[in-house]
């Protein structure tokens, strides 16, 4: 009993450190999410 519950642990142990070890969607790795990107549109100021 006692080997299955230090095999469960572990395996959380492993989880837990590939999951905080996977990257985000962030270019510069801060943990956190992209802002977007402002692109400048054009307006026609004549008709």
């Amino acid at each position: 009993m006692l080997e299955l519950s230090l095999l469960g642990l572990v395996l959380i142990s492993i989880a837990l450190v590939l999951s905080w070890d996977a990257d985000s969607d962030d270019d510069d790795s801060s943990g956190g999410l992209l802002q977007p990107a402002l692109v400048p549109v054009r307006v026609r100021r004549q008709r």
